[in-house]
């Protein structure tokens, strides 16, 4: 059964703005270190670049336009919703 990615960090369109809603952890798996940066629920965000073949995502997020590199598999903690 292949599930659905699509209100996730990592398939989101580059360059729209959108919000970080909640994160999907279920398991315990998610790295602390997604909190620890900032990407918190209500944190507005845009992708600006994502690396060739599946790379890591260049993110802009935040009143103070942080910037941070995110992996894929790390992405896809983090739920979405459009602005």
């Amino acid at each position: 059964m292949k599930r659905d990615d699509s209100n996730k960090l990592c398939c989101f369109p580059l360059n729209k703005k959108g919000r970080i809603i909640d994160y999907e952890n279920e398991d315990l798996k998610m790295p602390n270190k997604i909190i620890e940066m900032g990407l918190l629920p209500d944190t507005a965000f845009k992708i600006l670049y994502q690396a060739p073949f599946r790379g890591p995502l260049y993110i802009e997020f935040g009143e103070e336009k942080s910037r941070i590199a995110l992996r894929e598999e790390e992405a896809r903690f983090i739920i979405v919703e459009g602005l």
